[in-house]
């Protein structure tokens, strides 16, 4: 597992100041990816930013909408 480099500026993924739990993403400049839950900093999941650009692509085309079928916002 890489090491998780020092001084990451960990981005929020909500602008919804009442969430108590969501996503953090941050970009390294070893061109690593990485993602945790700001409830939990300290399991990080590493990926490269090829994959999450591919991810990312995926999500804007509707390839994930089958998961949040039936979900309430």
């Amino acid at each position: 597992m890489p090491e998780i480099p020092a001084g990451l500026k960990w981005i929020p993924a909500t602008d919804d100041e009442k969430m108590t739990e969501y996503l953090e993403v941050a970009f390294g400049n070893d061109g690593n990816v990485y993602i945790r839950e700001n409830i939990n900093p300290e399991k990080v999941v590493v990926t490269t930013d090829a994959k999450w650009d591919a991810f990312v692509l995926g999500v804007q085309a509707g390839e994930f909408d089958h998961f949040v079928e039936g979900i309430e916002d």
